[in-house]
């Protein structure tokens, strides 16, 4: 082969390795931290996360999702994502309360204790909102959508049963953020540990109740160890956010990142749609034993709700007391929390769900 043949060869060779390669440049994989395993309504939301962004970017974006805390446990997550171990993660404020401020807005116990009401509140607040926005910036992420816990509920063993506040009092109790600090008002005997200790510790007896959610009932198999559930619907945990970190947002070309947002709305409404069928199921199952034991639901009438919002009041002005030290506006930031609350609350009652609109 002469001189010009091996060139044109070269070249050729070149160009068919740059269009080969081109795709696989073009593909974007992001490494996610994910504290709880693969199952149950929440992990469902974020697969179906990872699905819609790999379908709706034509396969440029795509996640390596890192289940059960294999790469980052939830206390780690923040700090992870920040440094950049993780590109993204799932954090709840209430293992960063200082870094997470802005995000803790969304533990405050409200009577709005719908889960599409809660996320969707959210979401809209900390995607317009400049100053909590400028948060997660401070600290290296940028927040991309919501979770929820959904209703905050109490199950418990042995022969308890929580009938009003009171029944509390004197009680060994596991519960998170402002919950725990009210309940230890009232006078129970607050225990700390993960939740995945929960099925353990009722148990062994470690605690007589724990504060929990219906859809987690079902995925760690709690009711095999409890006799009863008081149905409180007692506010939700909403300070539970998707972030990324800063430097890979900024990484994104500005229709990659609107794709990201949006496919965050999606998950809001597919999430919330699975956690309200989800939570309706186990409530209807969990009497029958189908569950494990015959578990009691007790229901809280609006009447004994009232009284547990009632406890909330001076942490609303502790929390915009905090906010207001660090710089911000907290009394502005409640009001516009409350305002999208109450927004997504009257659609709710005046439309239905998204998902059973015509």
């Amino acid at each position: 082969m002469n001189i010009n043949n091996i060139c044109k060869s070269l070249i050729v060779g070149s160009v068919l390795s740059l269009t080969t390669l081109a795709p696989a440049m073009a593909e974007t994989t992001l490494r996610y931290a994910e504290g709880s395993p693969n199952r149950g309504a929440r992990a469902a939301a974020l697969q179906y996360f990872a699905d819609q962004l790999k379908d709706q970017s034509g396969g440029d974006l795509k996640l390596d999702i890192h289940w059960g805390g294999a790469l980052l446990k939830y206390s780690a997550i923040l700090g992870g994502v920040s440094s950049g171990t993780a590109d993204m993660g799932s954090v709840l404020s209430a293992y960063e309360p200082q870094k997470m401020r802005a995000l803790s807005v969304g533990d405050i116990p409200v009577p709005q204790s719908d889960a599409w009401v809660g996320m969707r509140a959210m979401y809209e607040l900390m995607t317009t909102n400049e100053q909590l926005q400028q948060q997660f910036d401070n600290n290296d992420v940028v927040y991309v959508t919501n979770y929820s816990t959904s209703e905050m509920q109490f199950e418990c063993a042995g022969d308890v049963r929580i009938e009003k506040l009171e029944d509390f009092a004197g009680k060994k109790i596991r519960a998170s953020a402002i919950y725990a600090k009210i309940l230890d008002e009232v006078g129970a005997n607050m225990v700390n540990f993960v939740y995945s200790e929960v099925y353990q510790a009722l148990d062994t007896g470690l605690v007589d109740c724990s504060g929990g959610y219906l859809y987690a009932m079902r995925a760690f198999k709690t009711p095999e160890v409890t006799t009863s559930v008081a149905l409180m619907n007692w506010g939700q945990i909403a300070g539970f956010a998707m972030v990324m970190n800063k430097w890979s947002w900024d990484d994104l070309s500005a229709e990659q990142q609107k794709l990201m947002r949006k496919v965050g709305s999606e998950m809001v409404d597919f999430y919330a749609q699975r956690l309200v069928a989800e939570n309706q199921d186990v409530t209807e199952k969990l009497p029958t034993g189908e569950l494990g034991n015959k578990v009691e639901v007790i229901k809280w009438s609006d009447e004994m709700r009232a009284g547990l919002f009632a406890q909330s009041d001076k942490y609303i002005d502790a929390w915009i007391s905090d906010m207001n030290k660090a710089g911000l506006d907290g009394k502005a930031i409640w009001d516009e929390y409350q305002a999208l609350l109450n927004k997504y609350q009257a659609e709710l009652d005046e439309k239905g769900y998204p998902w059973n609109r015509s």
